[in-house]
């Protein structure tokens, strides 16, 4: 595991008390506190970098309801999803992937649109990306999720 990566978990873990970033999932999953977890848990695909960042976009992003499900009670269709259910991904995929870009900013990670549906060759969208860049301003001009702006402030590069 790459010396960023190991700073951003460590960074996380010792922000926030009531969950633990993982790496090494073969698939994203978010799992709450249960009597045998002590704490949630916030796993990210292998040991990518640019997966850690997504998920904790949807960890920053999440109610303290949808905090108390596992995968914050999304869902999710595979790799292979009709255009209907494209759309439906996009949609909730906004605010993620736009605090993620903002986080690849400050963290000197590059950052790429996820469509995570290659298999219906669904490998670009300008208005999706419009739609994320309108949300990375939005945010930029008018403050982050505390819980996001709690992490940069904590990472030494972007101070």
């Amino acid at each position: 595991m790459d010396e960023k990566l190991l700073k951003l978990i460590s960074i996380f873990n010792q922000t926030f008390d009531d969950t633990i970033l993982v790496a090494g999932g073969e698939e994203p999953l978010y799992l709450p506190k249960t009597k045998k977890l002590n704490h949630c848990q916030l796993i990210f695909r292998s040991h990518y970098f640019s997966s850690a960042l997504h998920e904790i976009s949807h960890w920053c992003i999440a109610g303290s309801e949808r905090r108390k499900l596992v995968d914050f009670g999304y869902w999710y269709h595979p790799d292979g999803r009709t255009k209907e259910q494209q759309k439906k991904f996009e949609v909730v995929e906004i605010k993620p992937q736009a605090l993620e870009w903002i986080f690849s900013d400050a963290f000197g990670h590059h950052f790429n649109f996820s469509y995570d549906n290659l298999d219906n060759g669904i490998s670009s969208n300008p208005s999706f990306e419009n739609a994320v860049k309108e949300q990375k301003e939005y945010y930029l001009n008018n403050g982050l999720p505390k819980r996001a702006q709690m992490l940069i402030d904590q990472w030494p590069m972007a101070n």
